[in-house]
Order: C-alpha cells, then structure tokens, then sequence
C-alpha cells in the first residue's frame, strides 16, 4: 500500500512538470504539431497531391526564397525591429543580375557575387540609419520598399529581361546529380536524407546529455524522443520522396547549409546570443558593454545580403527579370517568422520555428492552388493565421 502511495505521489509530479513544460513551450511544439495537421489535412482534401514527389519538389523551389529570407528576417525581429523592403531588394536584385548577364554579358558566378555584395551594401545603407541616427526600422524600410521598387522598374524598363545562362538557372531548376548511379531510384537522395537524420540525432541527444550533465533539463524524456523521432523520420522519408524522382535539388542543399549556420550562429555563438539580448532589452544590453548599434547594423547588412541571395534563386527559378519580381515577398517572410513563434517585442524566436513557419505558409498556398482557390480567398485566409498567431503571442504574454 505505502509503495503505491510512492508511485501515485511520484507520477503527480511528473504530470505536473509535463503539463508545465507544454504550456512554456506551447509557441514551439504548437508550430511543429500545426505543420503537420496542415499537411495530413491539405493530402486528405487533395487526394494525395500533396505528398507527391513532383508536387513536394515544386513546394521546395516555390518556398525556398521564403525560407531563405526568413532566416535574415528571424534575426531582425528578434533585435526588435522590422524589414519591409526584402521584397523590393529580392526583385531589384534579380533586374539588377539579369542586366548584367544578358545584357552586359557578366560571367554568372561573377555576376552573382556582385549581386550579394550589392544587397549587402543595401542592408548596410538601411542598418546604418537605424543603427546610428535611431530612425525607426519600419520608416526607413518602408522607404527603401519604394525606392528599390522604382529602381527595378528603371532598371528593367518596365520590361522583362531573359532568359538566364543555362547554368546559372542550376541555381534553382537544378538538382544534385546521383554519384550511386543508381538509374531511376536517386540513392544519393536517400542516403542523404538518412546521414541528416542521424547527425540530427546526434546533435540532439549530444545537446541534451550536456544539459543533463549541468542540471539544466526542462525538456521530459518522453517529448524529447517523440519530437527527434518525428523530425528524423520526416528527413528520411523527404529523401526517400525526393529520390523517386530526380533527387536533391540544388536549392534545398543551399537552404540546409544556410539553416545549420544560422541555427549554430543564433544558438551557440557569442554574436547570436548578443542579438537577442539587444531586442530583449536594449537599454540593459548597452549598459552591459555590448555594442547595440553594431550589431542592428550587421543585422541589416545580412538580410540585404539574403534578400539578394533570395532574388537571384527566384530570378533563376523563373529564367527571366520582371519589374514586379518580389511583389508581397515581405507579407510572406513577416508572417512565417511570427508564425513561426517570433514575439513581435523581440528577444525570442528560433531559426528553426522560422523555417517551420515558412513551410506553414508554403503548404498553405501550394494547398490552396490545388483546391483551387482563389488569390483573394488565400490572402483572407494567411492574414487570418497571421493575426492568431500575434494574438496567441500577446496572450501568452500576458500570462508570464
């Protein structure tokens, strides 16, 4: 009797710690269990569609400029502020590529270099005054969204210019080539896929035997194994997926590398850490010896530097330059941030809840075309998940 009276009064706790650790964590584990309602409800509703290898593949290179710029845009939100000229940048950038090699005749790789360096410089003008003079984000972006809207008209000339170098569109139609020559089974695909799911494995559970061995641990067990075995098994069947057919393609190893390096950036680095005590509070940050300004700074200088990246992989993916490349690209990015579990008061957010929520947003608009729905229903329905998204932020908020 007194042993079960140990076990009842020992699962109590247990429960209760669970239940406190879903509802601090609910933004994170919210987004992930939303991803995945949305797809198993957009693959019932679709007859399959969805899932499809082609279909699967075509939502990777629709939303790759998103995700892309997600990750520049997590950061900024995070120190507190707001950029709603990435879409203007990502469009004169594409006009400002196209320029160069179809009409100046650049070598690619060359152009595009200058492209990056161009939009980081973007950044850097837009940071500077931020940074330094504390002109609020949102004028001075709002300012730069027009101004590199009007540039890439001029630019461009009110016309389209194309098509891009063959290889220059391997930047987004390409897809890594199978070194098993495995025939119509892409097996480097596979293999892929199975090698991330391991070392993401191995990087959780490194992680948490360091935070157990500091007695550091929120996380229960039970959720730690379900979340890993989720995410692991989703790496392993989009690789299986993608490999029946035509593989990896290019941008989505270029988004990967991006993901690990600002996760790695944002999470284990001085800098990033820097970052979001800057937007948790600017004040005590200063007083504490970091160099507030420098670092606001360097955040624009890198989602200029993305934005243009972001341009260049949507220009190629297209093969031409319009004047109205990027139009609404900004709406897309600042959603998938908050939805991805970024405060709109800074100091929070991840890289990953970034991706997840760009993905959210991609599913979303992939699903609804095929439904058909129309554009004005969509844009309805994406504000809607937006607004409960900030106003599930401002809620929990006020109950901390």
């Amino acid at each position: 009797m007194e042993q079960q009276m140990v076990n009842v009064s020992a699962a109590g706790p247990e429960r209760a710690s669970a239940w406190s650790f879903v509802r601090n964590n609910m933004r994170e584990y919210g987004i992930l269990i939303a991803l995945i309602a949305i797809m198993v409800f957009f693959q019932i509703v679709t007859g399959g569609i969805l899932m499809r290898p082609v279909n699967l593949t075509n939502l990777v290179l629709q939303n790759s400029y998103v995700v892309i710029m997600a990750l520049g845009m997590l950061l900024v939100i995070v120190a507190g502020h707001i950029d709603l000229s990435v879409g203007s940048v990502a469009g004169f950038i594409g006009g400002l590529a196209a320029v160069m090699m179809v009409h100046w005749h650049v070598p690619y790789l060359l152009a595009a270099v200058a492209c990056l360096l161009v939009g980081a410089l973007i950044g850097m003008a837009q940071g500077y005054w931020i940074a330094y003079f504390k002109i609020p984000a949102f004028i001075v972006t709002l300012a730069g969204m027009l101004v590199f809207r009007g540039l890439a008209l001029w630019l461009l000339e009110g016309q389209s210019v194309g098509p891009f170098p063959p290889t220059f569109q391997l930047l987004s139609s390409g897809f890594v080539p199978d070194i098993f020559g495995g025939g119509r089974f892409n097996m480097l695909s596979l293999v892929l896929g199975i090698v991330t799911a391991v070392a993401f494995l191995w990087a959780n559970i490194r992680s948490r035997r360091h935070l157990e061995e500091s007695g550091n641990v929120e996380e229960p067990m039970a959720f730690f194994i379900g979340r890993a075995a989720i995410i692991a098994f989703a790496l392993v069947y989009l690789g299986y997926v993608m490999a029946t057919f035509r593989g990896l393609p290019n941008v989505l190893l270029i988004m990967a590398l991006l993901i690990g390096i600002y996760s790695f950036l944002a999470a284990r680095t001085t800098i990033g850490r820097r970052i979001y005590a800057v937007g948790g509070n600017e004040k005590a940050a200063r007083l504490s010896g970091i160099n507030t300004p420098r670092l606001v700074f360097l955040t624009f200088a890198n989602m200029g530097m993305l934005s243009a990246l972001a341009g260049l992989v949507f220009a190629a993916r297209l093969n031409t330059a319009t004047p109205k490349a990027g139009l609404g690209f900004e709406l897309d990015v600042i959603a998938a941030v908050f939805i991805g579990g970024a405060s709109m008061s800074g100091g929070s957010g991840t890289i990953i809840g970034a991706v997840v929520g760009a993905f959210i947003m991609g599913v979303m608009n992939n699903g609804m075309s095929i439904l058909g729905i129309g554009i004005d229903m969509q844009q309805m329905i994406k504000g809607l998940v937006l607004l409960a998204a900030v106003i599930f932020d401002v809620y929990n908020r006020s109950r901390a």
